[in-house]
């Protein structure tokens, strides 16, 4: 598995910052946040200005491109994500589900959506990942399921967050098992307690919460998962950088220990 971060962490921050402090606190990569509420960094009106400097940095720095977070599903919008992504050499693009939960015609309507950028994704050779969310169409295993059913495209796959299926009132050790065969991403972060939102940067930080990441990362290992393992900390943009930096580290010390736990590293 490759240890990365989100740089939606530094999103109070220039891009080179979020670079500089990820690999200063040992990380192999990073996913580039085209998150406009939250951060600065793939701005994606400006990709092709933007794109050399994601390169630079990347060599520069010695962080593999293992993603990029675009949230929006409006197709235009997703066709530029596409295009910035082959670009710079970023293989998997993130997004939400959208919707809201319990409607099934939502989340039909969901499925049709991410149907159609999944085969838009497989015309530009990258990988398309969505996460059960929270609040929306797709929350929980079940739902998961019925767009990994209904989404056959290999250029889709699953984003499995703990965090949101903990807050779903799941198990997330015990959910991998169902939708191991479509994860290509993971997004990891802890939370304490099933609130709605995650908590606080700080108790996102992995170990903070109540989710079993230990035994999570030894499930993916086991079953031969060698994909990303991003973290992923929202909330932090008006944080100084040195409580960003600290979050950074604590949170890839318990990755790696948790890989070394289970003999991945």
């Amino acid at each position: 598995m490759k240890l990365g971060a989100n740089s939606v962490l530094f999103g109070g921050y220039d891009m080179e910052t979020a670079f500089k402090y990820l690999s200063i606190a040992g990380y192999d990569g990073i996913e580039v946040s085209a998150i406009e509420s939250m951060s600065e960094h793939l701005v994606l009106d400006r990709w092709k200005e933007i794109a050399p400097e994601i390169k630079r940095l990347a060599k520069e720095y010695g962080l593999e491109l293992l993603a990029m977070e675009q949230p929006s599903q409006d197709p235009q919008r997703m066709e530029t994500a596409f295009q910035a992504a082959v670009e710079v050499g970023i293989p998997v693009i993130n997004c939400g589900p959208g919707g809201k939960s319990d409607d099934d015609e939502s989340l039909q309507q969901s499925i049709n959506s991410l149907g159609s950028l999944s085969d838009m994704a497989e015309k530009y050779g990258v990988t398309l990942c969505v996460k059960a969310h929270v609040g929306a169409a797709i929350y929980n295993t079940p739902t998961t399921l019925r767009a990994l059913e209904a989404i056959t495209s290999p250029a889709f796959g699953l984003d499995m967050d703990p965090s949101h299926i903990h807050r779903a009132g799941e198990n997330p050790v015990e959910a991998l098992g169902a939708v191991l065969h479509r994860v290509k991403h993971v997004h990891i972060r802890d939370c304490k307690g099933r609130e709605r939102g995650p908590g606080t940067p700080e108790l996102q930080a992995n170990g903070r919460g109540d989710i079993d990441l230990p035994g999570y990362i030894r499930v993916l290992h086991e079953n031969g998962y060698s994909g990303p393992l991003n973290l992923e900390i929202i909330g932090a943009k008006e944080y100084e950088l040195p409580r960003c930096v600290a979050i950074a580290a604590e949170a890839r010390g318990h990755m790696q220990a948790c890989l070394q736990a289970c003999g991945a590293r």
